[in-house]
């Protein structure tokens, strides 16, 4: 799927538009159209419906858009999941070590520690981010 700023931007070239263009017949500056384009910002909510008509598309059309990712949640994604693996890791060598009786009490309890420490992380930080996601559905 595409982001609204490549919508945009092939909708405005099918039609054989510069950015300036599209800019004037929408009341904007051509850097505004150039941000749009870019996913850098959006065109105004009120806008929406007279940017589909200049493009000849609906409006239901131009915003099947793809919000793309940011880059800190795929950062956030992989830090999380390195967390439950140091999580299980530290799991299941205890339980290894301690059958193939290679560990002490001492280092079995520092690594369960270190496992019960990043799975808190995991569960504090994803209960941080589920709580904001409520907030923001209430208001």
């Amino acid at each position: 799927m595409k982001s609204i700023g490549e919508i945009i931007a092939s909708l405005r070239k099918a039609k054989g538009m510069t950015q300036n263009e599209l800019a004037e017949k929408m009341n904007v500056t051509d850097k505004a159209v150039s941000k749009w384009e870019r996913d850098l910002s959006c065109p105004d909510v009120n806008t929406i419906s007279k940017l589909a008509d200049i493009l000849d598309v609906s409006v239901e059309e131009l915003l099947k858009a793809k919000k793309k990712d940011e880059p800190n949640t795929k950062i956030k994604d992989l830090v999380n999941l390195i967390f439950k693996a140091v999580a299980l890791a530290m799991g299941i060598a205890v339980v290894v070590l301690n059958i193939l009786n290679q560990i002490d009490v001492k280092s079995s309890i520092i690594m369960l520690g270190i496992g019960i420490v990043c799975i808190s992380i995991y569960l504090l930080d994803n209960k941080e981010t589920n709580s904001k996601s409520i907030d923001v559905r209430r208001n």
